[in-house]
């Protein structure tokens, strides 16, 4: 979804379904009366979904001392749509458990800004790097790496090897953006015993466990933005009594 600036003077929002009463006219000034076309129309409506869209992300973007977290407007053009409030803090209050278990935690979240600005705001404690094709994230200084998926292994060699814990969330639902993904994520993945979440649709439940081994979690990710793709989070671990556990009947 893109924002979109103009010379506008606001007026009092009303919907399209709204009743507007006007004064009436005589046939002849009525045939003068411009009339929308049904591209604009068209046109319109979509642009005030948008409009909505992104008031709802707005209010949703408030870690839990109420206080909003910082996000950029979606770009539908990107594939962008950002997680609500519950899916952002379960996942970042996840995060915060694994860290626990480690000696030095480390976190990349790939293609998820949603996660990076609430690990930022729950627990700033934990070194947390975001890669992002969106160049907008740079206002996250050295926490942000550019990352385009169609060059997976296209980042800096310090980055090889060192995350113990990897958030992916492919932009697109197919088997070649979630292949490089997975490319991606092998580069970056500690040695040793690693743990991965991956967050992306339904029917990609084969693909991630033929690719990386993973398996859904009962929890399911949901979007500011209503999508019609039903999304899962995969893991690469046994969350037990988190995440509503592993789904043995998939």
């Amino acid at each position: 979804m893109t924002s979109t600036d103009g010379n506008l003077v606001k007026e009092p929002k009303a919907s399209l379904n709204d009743t507007v009463v006007v004064n009436s006219v005589s046939a002849d000034e009525e045939d003068d009366i411009p009339m929308l076309s049904s591209h604009t129309l068209e046109a319109l409506k979509e642009f005030l979904a948008e409009q909505n869209q992104a008031a709802a992300a707005a209010e949703e973007a408030v870690d839990a001392d109420g206080e909003e977290v910082s996000l950029v407007t979606e770009n539908w053009n990107l594939s962008q749509f950002w997680y609500n409030r519950q899916t952002a803090e379960t996942i970042a209050a996840e995060v915060a458990a694994l860290s626990e278990t480690l000696i030095s935690p480390r976190v990349v979240c790939i293609a998820c800004p949603t996660l990076y600005a609430y690990l930022k705001k729950i627990v700033p404690g934990i070194p947390a790097q975001l890669l992002e094709f969106d160049k907008r994230f740079e206002q996250y200084g050295d926490d942000f790496t550019f990352y385009d998926y169609n060059q997976p292994e296209d980042l800096p060699s310090s980055l090889k090897h060192s995350f113990p814990i990897v958030v992916a969330d492919p932009p697109y639902l197919s088997k070649e953006c979630l292949e490089k993904i997975a490319e991606t994520v092998k580069f970056l993945s500690k040695p040793g015993e690693s743990f991965l979440l991956l967050l992306t649709g339904e029917v990609q439940t084969m693909l991630a466990a033929e690719l990386l081994g993973l398996r859904p979690c009962g929890f399911q990710p949901e979007h500011s933005g209503k999508l019609g793709n039903e999304f899962r989070l995969f893991t690469s671990y046994d969350p037990g009594a988190r995440l509503g556990g592993w789904q043995h009947d998939i």
